[in-house]
């Protein structure tokens, strides 16, 4: 508490502290988006492999027998160069290696800077949106698993159920005591998020015989829901669906491509619902206005 009111003292401090926090967990989404797709796949592997009366005990992974979020350490994919806590400092150890391995100078991705200055900048934003609070954490930690749940589906075209529902369920949670919205609110969010989207997929397949979306769709839309009531959910449907609509086109353009490909919905739909829970009170307004209920 003591540490609480030295934020709401100074607010400068405060926006700091946020922001340099926010390049270390920077850099451990990076890890994250990095390693949950592996892990998904051994686990479905290792599945399977009981299912059909293997033994998984000599199932033999790529990348050794241990594998999370935090064993074994960071390494270059090259080399096997062991990065050290030097070589992991966010943003400047990048700057500082030019953007090498230090041991075999294969180019590290931009991509692990960028993600680290992203979200210590939209943390930040955050922090000074919420102001300072258990609210201001709470949204933080909605903010960066959407991050890592945007990136991932980006990279793979899956939306983990180990990210989805505990988002979900921690929305209701924090609801529970109002944080954002009622509890009320944030429940029927979370039931209508689910079933709005799992409707539509189940009415295109029977129209046209495929499969528009992923279950994970469903799930990220019912924790947007959970977070910030079902309120926001017909902005959120139609501005991921505006955005996605507008980059398909677009990449379509680029690629010079005449036949659309699939490309994942997960990150707009994180995109519309971060606007969402951040000006809800602003675009349910303007929603009253607009269809006259106000």
């Amino acid at each position: 508490m003591e540490l609480i009111s030295l934020f709401k003292e100074n607010t400068t401090f405060f926006l700091i502290v946020v922001g340099l926090f926010s390049l270390l967990v920077g850099s451990f989404l990076n890890a994250a988006i990095y390693r949950i797709p592996i892990m998904l796949q051994r686990e479905w592997r290792e599945e399977c492999t009981e299912l059909f009366g293997g033994d998984v005990d000599k199932i033999e992974h790529p990348t050794g027998k241990e594998f999370n979020l935090f064993i074994p350490r960071s390494q270059c994919p090259t080399c096997g160069h062991m990065i050290t806590a030097l070589e992991n400092i966010p943003v400047i150890s990048y700057l500082f290696l030019g953007g090498k391995c230090s041991s075999c100078k294969t180019k590290i991705s931009i991509q692990y800077p960028i993600i680290e200055l992203f979200t210590a900048l939209l943390s930040t934003f955050v922090a000074w949106k919420i102001g300072v609070g258990w609210e201001a954490l709470a949204a933080l930690i909605f903010t960066w698993t959407l991050i890592t749940m945007s990136l991932i589906d980006a990279k793979t075209m899956l939306l983990p159920d180990n990210l989805t529902l505990p988002l979900m369920w921690l929305g209701i949670a924090v609801n529970y005591q109002a944080f954002f919205v009622d509890l009320h609110s944030s429940v029927l969010g979370a039931m209508i998020g689910y079933l709005s989207l799992w409707s539509l997929f189940h009415v295109f397949r029977l129209i046209t015989g495929k499969d528009g979306m992923g279950y994970g769709d469903f799930k990220i839309l019912a924790a947007i829901g959970a977070w910030g009531g079902w309120q926001i959910l017909p902005f959120t449907i139609f501005a991921a669906s505006l955005f996605g609509a507008i980059f398909g086109i677009a990449w379509m353009l680029i690629q010079k491509q005449k036949d659309s490909q699939p490309i994942p919905f997960g990150p707009y739909l994180a995109l519309a619902g971060f606007v969402g829970f951040l000006w809800r009170d602003e675009i349910v307004s303007a929603m009253a206005v607009y269809f006259g209920l106000a």
